[in-house]
């Protein structure tokens, strides 16, 4: 079996469960440290050249992270693709095992197993708050409706202030932002970089919690760890001056 993966989590997932199994993979996949495989470009824009030259037997892709129009083309050129879109923690850890399985995997890995054990009673924030959940700025882009990343806040006790909008990723103005009533608010830092002075700033006097992007909105080895971690990171708000 020869896989590429053009989704991060997914190799991190592949990589660290069938060593060997993975031979190519995205500028963008940083995890396990150390992969020693072919790149092939970025998630959004690879070089479909590079990842027919590797003779895959399978390209893994995601809904979010990769275009139709790549995976279109990978099966003209016959090249069997395999497209997941988990929308909760339980669909990505379904959807992992059953990869996992389908690419010759005997057993569940050990990650898995962690992972489904920290999922089953995850720590909670109490009181609940009620948050808005920026991924980019300028312009300013917000996690919506019926995303992975809003499951998991939801699941330690953090309700997602735009999660009955229509779009998946609304981009309100920051003066609705800032008006929509949340008590804190969550800046990952992927896909945009927040940080302690790029992000707090915009919301003088909220308190402002600063994620691990890869723990929010990976699904893969890091699920394990991701409770305890963005459990801590959510009890350790920051101010920017009101």
């Amino acid at each position: 079996m020869r896989v590429v993966s053009l989704v991060p989590s997914l190799t991190e997932a592949v990589a660290v469960t069938l060593p060997g199994v993975l031979v190519g993979a995205t500028d963008w996949c940083s995890h396990p440290a150390g992969l020693d495989v072919a790149r092939v470009g970025g998630s959004k824009y690879p070089d479909l050249e590079r990842v027919l030259a590797l003779r895959p037997d399978l390209v893994l892709l995601n809904v979010e992270e990769n275009r139709r129009e790549d995976a279109d083309a990978l099966v003209a050129a016959g090249v069997p693709v395999r497209v997941t879109y988990p929308r909760t923690v339980p669909e990505a850890l379904t959807e992992l095992a059953d990869l996992l399985t389908a690419l010759g995997a005997t057993r569940e890995p050990a990650w898995l197993d962690a992972a489904r054990r920290a999922w089953a009673e995850p720590p909670r924030l109490s009181p609940a708050r009620r948050a808005v959940v920026p991924v980019w700025r300028r312009p300013w882009v917000v996690l919506g409706s019926g995303t992975f990343a809003g499951d998991v806040l939801r699941r330690l006790g953090v309700r997602n202030s735009y999660e009955g909008h229509p779009e998946r990723y609304p981009r309100p103005p920051l003066a609705e932002l800032r008006d929509v009533g949340a008590d804190l608010v969550v800046l990952p830092d992927e896909p945009y970089r927040f940080t302690a002075d790029d992000g707090p700033e915009a919301f003088p006097g909220t308190p402002c919690a600063l994620l691990s992007g890869r723990h929010l909105t990976w699904y893969g080895p890091s699920l394990a760890e991701a409770p305890a971690l963005l459990a801590a990171q959510l009890d350790r708000p920051v101010s920017a001056p009101a």
